[in-house]
């Protein structure tokens, strides 16, 4: 994922001769972003006058029975990845990622020393990257890359033959 990040404070630490996030930091915080939209954990920036939202003629009000299928598809993915990880690394995903709290304002609500939510946030997306089967480098076989579609070069001309 480019530095083009939504968030600045991903790309700042992705940036740099020796960043402190590599790509698969960024791919997998993408798609985790993604993942919570999908779900619409994030926070409403504009009022909803639709009646299942706000709560008109009998409906639920955003109960999770009004939530189309694919947010409870979502929300279902979510629970399975917070279930697999630290609940404070998992909490400072959410935090950073929807939520778009910074580093200090995490650290003052939890009472942590000063820059253990970046340490707990690269925690976080090294186990949200393994979740997802991301690497920091592509691995794979020795002789893995093709050279060529054929087992040998054909001759480009066809040999004269001597009678």
């Amino acid at each position: 994922m480019s530095a083009e990040h939504h968030d600045p404070v991903l790309a700042r630490l992705a940036a740099g001769a020796d960043p402190f996030l590599g790509p698969h930091h960024l791919e997998a915080a993408r798609r985790f972003e993604a993942l919570a939209r999908r779900a619409a954990m994030g926070q409403r920036v504009t009022m909803s006058y639709d009646p299942a939202r706000v709560g008109g003629r009998g409906a639920g009000g955003g109960a999770p029975s009004d939530l189309p299928d694919g947010a409870m598809a979502g929300r279902r993915s979510l629970r399975r990845l917070a279930e697999a990880m630290p609940r404070d690394c998992w909490g400072v995903l959410l935090d950073v990622l929807v939520f778009g709290k910074g580093f200090g304002e995490i650290e003052t609500e939890r009472q942590w020393p000063r820059r253990a939510a970046k340490l707990v946030l690269r925690i976080g997306l090294d186990q949200l990257a393994a979740q997802y089967g991301l690497e920091a480098a592509g691995e794979g076989r020795e002789r893995a890359l093709v050279s060529g579609w054929l087992g040998e070069r054909l001759p480009l001309t066809v040999p004269e033959t001597q009678d």
